[in-house]
């Protein structure tokens, strides 16, 4: 930890001001200014300050927007016991994060119905810290199916989900790409974004079965081509429908060609990776260890520098948690069985220092991180009013100490279960105060955040 003596931080903001305000112009002394609604009124330079304002200047910690994480499974209702609203929103606030997107797995019923969507609002309502959009999801293509993409968007969902190979949850089945092609038809003629977890089932279906604890036996059965075969698909479903595409959670490196490509044809398909592929290591990952489980899976370090490599290139639309927690049980710590065990990480709350961590080593600076994690996946969803400090957005900042560092303790974390695959690892980086709309989001306060309709 670094000794930077503390700062007093109210709980409502009219004038925030440091020598590091990260801008959509760069990073810079500044003084942001809070209106009445809560949005940034206006961005001046320090000293353009009324006389008559109340000023809460941090020095040299630095200020962010608060950041977007468009890939969260909440799970509430339903499976309430591995996440819900209040406990997930409250880990997002303490990780900097002031909006997330809810997936429509693994709650139940899924989020495939304006039924569904009312169900879930009803369960979110009154409980969020923070700002709370939900995706739709794509599980058939029937007549009536089709309606109900249509009737989700008229709802304000900020896209739909598919799955091209198996979800892991029975009610959320996936579909083959004939039927995906007929959705994205539809998704095409509403202006919807469509979110896909993009591993060929083909693959999966001839690779190697799991064998136990060993980690190296899950990573053999989710191969690089899975994602390659995959991603290539949906790049020509994309050229044919027109349809916005967005690969979900992007593993394997190899991939990136397909998408270069879409990209200089004019293709509508993006892409996003998370933390976990940035930092951990497959030759790192102890057998037995189910806490390090994901599909797609975390690989080798060889794969790991091409994805920064992308990253740095522009080649991925965001950086995102795929917060995809689950109680212990559901983890199977006590075999440690990767064939039994839940896929997912939770990281809610780590995902800003986890990537800084590994940024700043590499050169990256906080407008870097800020493309990535706050402006990047706004833009993605269409949330022109997060992920930028910026005049007439809302006041969503987060007072960050980018030098400070701490060792992750998973008791001091707010999602459900203290499960994470960094415990006890020293992460760069700090958040002192997370702001909603000018009002500080504390763990025992009030839940101010709003339920978002595109």
């Amino acid at each position: 930890m670094n000794d930077r003596p503390p700062v007093t931080l109210p709980d409502r903001i009219e004038v925030l001001r440091s020598t590091r305000v990260v801008t959509p112009d760069g990073i810079r002394a500044a003084a942001v200014h809070v209106g009445p609604d809560g949005r940034v009124a206006a961005v001046t330079d320090p000293g353009a300050v009324p006389p008559a304002a109340a000023v809460t200047d941090v020095g040299d910690l630095a200020v962010l927007p608060g950041l977007v994480d468009s890939h969260v499974h909440v799970n509430e209702p339903g499976r309430t016991r591995w996440e819900g609203f209040a406990t997930a929103t409250r880990a997002a606030a303490a990780g900097g994060v002031t909006a997330i997107v809810d997936m429509p797995l693994n709650a139940i019923p899924p989020t495939t119905s304006l039924a569904a969507l009312t169900t879930k609002r009803a369960a979110a309502e009154g409980t969020v810290v923070v700002d709370v959009g939900f995706y739709g999801g794509i599980i058939s293509a029937s007549d009536r199916a089709l309606v109900d993409l249509a009737e989700l968007h008229d709802a304000g969902v900020f896209g739909f989900k598919a799955f091209l190979s198996p979800s892991g949850v029975a009610e959320f089945p996936h579909v083959p790409l004939d039927v995906l092609a007929t959705a994205l038809g539809q998704a095409a003629r509403l202006g919807a974004l469509t979110v896909v977890h993009a591993e060929a089932p083909a693959v999966l279906d001839t690779a190697p079965g799991v064998v136990g604890r060993r980690y190296a036996s899950w990573l053999a059965s989710r191969p690089p081509a899975a994602e390659t075969e995959a991603v290539a698909s949906l790049a020509g479903l994309a050229a044919a429908t027109g349809a916005r595409v967005h690969v979900l959670h992007l593993s394997a490196a190899a991939a990136l060609d397909d998408l270069l490509a879409a990209r200089d044809a004019g293709v509508p398909l993006t892409a996003e990776t998370c933390p976990h592929y940035l930092t951990l290591l497959a030759e790192d990952v102890p057998d037995g260890s189910t806490v390090f489980k994901c599909a797609p899976p975390i690989r080798e370090a060889a794969n790991q520098e091409r994805l920064w490599q992308g990253l740095a290139a522009g080649l991925f639309a965001g950086v995102v948690t795929d917060h995809s927690p689950s109680d212990p049980a559901a983890k199977r710590l006590d075999s440690g069985d990767f064939g039994d065990a839940w896929g997912g990480i939770a990281s809610l709350q780590l995902g800003l220092p986890v990537v800084w961590t590994r940024a700043r080593a590499r050169g990256h600076d906080l407008a870097d991180l800020v493309r990535w994690m706050g402006a990047g996946p706004a833009d993605l969803v269409g949330l022109s009013g997060k992920g930028r400090i910026r005049p007439g957005g809302d006041a969503d900042l987060v007072v960050f100490d980018p030098e400070a560092s701490f060792v992750v303790d998973p008791t001091a974390l707010r999602h459900r279960h203290p499960l994470t695959p960094y415990a006890g690892i020293r992460l760069d980086g700090v958040v002192r105060a997370t702001y909603l709309r000018g009002r500080r989001v504390d763990a025992g306060g009030p839940p101010r955040g709003r339920l978002l309709a595109r």
